[in-house]
């Protein structure tokens, strides 16, 4: 199984919380909508953020940066897979959602990358 991590920063005109609403509530809907499109999607997950002084020991205990706003996860069966369907309806569907992601993303800020996952317990 390889899986599509998305570090998520929003469009530095919204705040955390409108980020957080569109995202699940416009955008989470438009992928929905379009799986039928990607049935090479087999599993898609939004992580949001949580502010407050909880997450602040954390980051603070390892020394890191600030955190993204959220990170979406896209599972799909293989590499080969990815891609397969090659059609039409989804290369349409990848532009609408690219178009979406343009009005509430920082794109260049954001961090996109597959995995592979290893299972610990």
């Amino acid at each position: 199984m390889i899986k599509l991590v998305f570090c998520c920063r929003r469009n530095p005109a919204m705040s955390r919380e409108e980020f957080q609403r569109y995202w699940l509530e416009q955008h989470g809907p438009l992928v929905r909508s379009l799986h039928a499109d990607l049935p090479q999607m087999r599993r898609y997950v939004q992580s949001h953020t949580i502010d407050g002084p909880a997450n602040d020991g954390v980051r603070a205990s390892r020394g890191s940066a600030e955190p993204y706003d959220g990170i979406t996860e896209v599972w799909f069966d293989d590499l080969a897979g990815m891609g397969s369907s090659g059609s039409d309806a989804a290369a349409e569907a990848g532009r609408r959602l690219l178009e979406d992601e343009r009005g509430f993303l920082d794109l260049a800020a954001s961090s996109i990358f597959l995995t592979v996952e290893h299972e610990i317990f």
